[in-house]
């Protein structure tokens, strides 16, 4: 992996970090690379992984924890904001930090891996909430870790006696598609029902190494499903997201989510006005089928919950669109400008 010094940090200290397989997909050499007037690498996938002077501009909307996970925290690295399910934040590593990272602030001070300890609350927490019936494995990216201490804390869950569904959320096979090994593969398909829940935002991510391995997954038993950023710059037209979703499609990945950029500090340069999402998603409904179709939708500012659109907007105001959050309470989402 290729890392940064402190110099190329972004807002919220976040490192630069990328991997040769992924820089090799963008075509284009990192130091010379073209630039908009921002300095926004004009190559989608280098704007993703390439830190720029605009992440130190913060908008005052914009929040070091846009999706209020710290007021859904019910143990360390556990986020329970919905009453069926948890999230567990394994690692603050990445193979790659994206540069549109929502929880950018929080990865730097969490970087080793979830502790024995920890595990273990997990695992009493489930026992007593018969309720949760899915965990989300999530980060920064769990596959950073080695197999061994993925397979203690997948343990930690099947200790339950009743069955949960695990969500792994990895980049791994885009990025870093040599982690996932025969013994990755096996130990998955030991932990079913488990589904594996990618990001891909641009067809070049598409690479024929990321189809092998997620073909090998697929045969043995492991569904496969992706969410997608919609990235000013990246992947903000219909033509590029129609071959995105149909292109998943076809290769036996579901596309999931469609997600509207979330207020992280410094992302500004990253986000579409949500009126012009909203026309993209208009041209998407008319093209793609319902196997190819994801659904849009925002996570609504301060811990809301997740937001449908265009169905959970309530009305405009100004430069604001008010949104009603999974709770009934109303949430204000800025349009950018």
């Amino acid at each position: 992996m290729t890392d940064s010094d402190s110099s190329s940090k972004g807002a919220c200290g976040l490192p630069y970090r990328a991997t040769p397989f992924w820089l090799s997909l963008a075509g284009e050499d990192v130091e010379g690379c073209a630039k908009d007037a921002r300095g926004v690498p004009r190559n989608p996938l280098l704007a993703q992984a390439l830190p720029s002077p605009t992440e130190a501009r913060v908008d005052p909307r914009e929040l070091s924890d846009p999706l209020g996970e710290a007021s859904h925290t019910v143990g360390d690295r556990a986020i329970q904001q919905y009453r069926s399910r948890v999230l567990v934040r394994a690692t603050g590593e990445c193979f790659l930090f994206c540069r549109h990272c929502y929880r950018r602030a929080l990865l730097p001070a969490e970087r080793a891996f979830i502790s024995d300890k920890a595990m273990r609350e997990l695992s009493e927490m489930l026992r007593a909430h018969e309720e949760i019936r899915e965990v989300l494995i999530s980060g920064g990216d769990p596959l950073t870790a080695s197999d061994a201490r993925l397979r203690r804390l997948i343990g930690s869950v099947r200790a339950v006696p009743r069955r949960i569904l695990i969500r792994l959320c990895t980049r791994a096979p885009v990025v870093q598609p040599q982690r996932v090994t025969d013994g990755l593969i096996q130990l998955l398909a030991s932990s079913r029902p488990l589904r594996v829940i990618l990001q891909i935002n641009h067809p070049k991510e598409l690479s024929e190494t990321l189809l092998e391995k997620t073909e090998a997954l697929a045969k043995a038993g492991i569904p496969l499903h992706s969410q997608s950023v919609l990235l000013r710059g990246v992947n903000d037209s219909a033509s590029t997201l129609i071959e995105l979703f149909s292109s998943l499609s076809l290769n036996g990945i579901q596309p999931y989510y469609l997600f509207q950029g979330d207020l992280a500090q410094g992302t500004s340069h990253f986000r579409v006005p949500l009126s012009r999402g909203l026309e993209l998603y208009a041209a998407l409904r008319g093209e793609l089928s319902g196997l190819e179709l994801p659904r849009y939708a925002v996570d609504a500012p301060g811990g809301g919950g997740k937001v449908y659109l265009p169905e959970g907007i309530v009305e405009r105001r100004g430069d604001s669109w008010i949104l009603r959050a999974p709770d009934g309470t109303l949430r204000e989402y800025p349009e950018e400008r």
